[in-house]
């Protein structure tokens, strides 16, 4: 029975709030603390569970604020679903309060789109000789896609020379223009430039620039483009028999269309401008205008798929395997009135927060998921509503 701090009660905080309590045996007492105190309340107003919750109001940009709410809740585990920029600031808090933490998605600086994991690999030595463990990107992809890496890695090859991580929301939200998470996180990873893996090296595209359709089981033919993805930069480095690692999804001519329009105005900007003697961020306003993603769920018909594709050599002969999810919007609106993307990302952070407080993953360092054992991870995503399922001989990319 443990004591959780959940910082973040946006979408994918309402998912790893809901499904904390709804494992009871494992989270007995939650803390839900964000800037807004009102959306920790809403969140909590909607709980029936055995575990005991209560709320708080912090800024997860003031370090010593949050040590004092870590020290006065004392939990074994700090959950981070706040925004990214707000990863080593948490991260600093945790070790100056003793705690273990968890994130679910990498650190990334306000003034310039970049994704990596090299600000967060750099705790390493503090987390290890502090004793403490830090879990990063425990969501979906990344997270359930690195753990199907490793899955697949340990069960299904012995050697792995391609990887392709496809990701389809074939789901209808009946805006004109909304994003499925934060608008700021979404636009800025979607404008930058591509980036794969081939042969030891990093090659890079242009925005959008490679495309190709893919049938995805359940949902059928999408057209994918190839972007550059967190997981590819940890996988290729705990896997480095991997020759080739490339990250597809899926959009819409209609998203695409507004998106090029808003690029081509300045409305994507992270820069600040001068507008009527005071500085804004264009893409800080956009933001501001779309609607919430949160809010997005109640209308949400359709499904998303997530998978990964392996290819390789078991025991000599070349084979090809498959591991995805599906999951349904409506289906996630009613159990924890979230829309699937949502949804696919709050569950693993659940998961992998309760293998950590029960022992069964455990260090102490900096971690991401493919370092650990992928077993009890893919057993518990059949339990809490991400099952998962497996195609072999199939190849779905080429």
């Amino acid at each position: 029975m443990a004591r959780v701090l959940i910082i973040g009660a946006g979408g994918v905080g309402n998912v790893v709030i809901k499904k904390c309590a709804q494992n009871a045996e494992v989270f007995a007492d939650i803390l839900i603390a964000s800037r807004r105190l009102i959306s920790c309340e809403k969140i909590a107003a909607e709980i029936k569970s055995a575990a005991r919750i209560t709320t708080a109001q912090v800024d997860a940009d003031d370090v010593p604020q949050t040590v004092a709410l870590i020290r006065e809740f004392k939990p074994d585990l700090v959950i981070n679903v706040a925004l990214p920029y707000q990863d080593l600031t948490i991260m600093d808090a945790c070790l100056e309060a003793g705690v273990n933490y968890l994130d679910t998605a990498n650190y990334e600086p306000r003034d310039v789109a970049k994704f990596e994991y090299s600000w967060q690999w750099a705790y390493q030595e503090r987390f290890r000789k502090a004793g403490l463990m830090a879990l990063l990107g425990c969501g979906f992809d990344p997270g359930v896609t690195n753990v199907f890496t490793a899955w697949m890695h340990k069960h299904r090859f012995d050697k792995v020379e391609t990887l392709d991580i496809i990701d389809c929301n074939a789901g209808s939200h009946g805006k004109h223009f909304a994003t499925n998470f934060n608008p700021e996180i979404n636009i800025r990873e979607i404008t930058q430039n591509g980036r794969y893996w081939k042969n030891g090296a990093w090659i890079e595209t242009q925005p959008l620039e490679i495309h190709q359709a893919i049938d995805y089981p359940q949902v059928g033919p999408k057209e994918s483009y190839l972007l550059f993805h967190e997981e590819l930069e940890s996988l290729v480095k705990h896997f480095p028999d991997i020759k080739q690692a490339r990250f597809w999804m899926t959009f819409g001519q209609q998203y695409i269309t507004h998106l090029t329009v808003l690029q081509n105005v300045g409305m994507t900007r992270i820069d600040a401008i001068d507008f009527n003697g005071q500085k804004i961020i264009p893409l800080e306003f956009l933001k501001a205008l779309l609607p919430e993603p949160g809010s997005l769920g109640a209308n949400y018909t359709g499904k998303t798929c997530i998978g990964v594709q392996l290819k390789g050599e078991k025991d000599g002969e070349a084979t090809t395997h498959f591991v995805y999810n599906v999951c349904d919007h409506a289906a996630c609106w009613q159990e924890v009135q979230s829309q699937a993307v949502s949804y696919t990302t709050g569950v693993p952070a659940m998961i992998g927060a309760a293998l950590m407080l029960t022992g069964q993953w455990k260090g102490a360092g900096v971690f991401n998921v493919e370092q650990l054992d992928p077993d009890p991870f893919m057993t518990m995503l059949n339990r809490w509503g991400l099952p998962w399922q497996e195609l072999a001989g199939v190849e779905l990319v080429p």
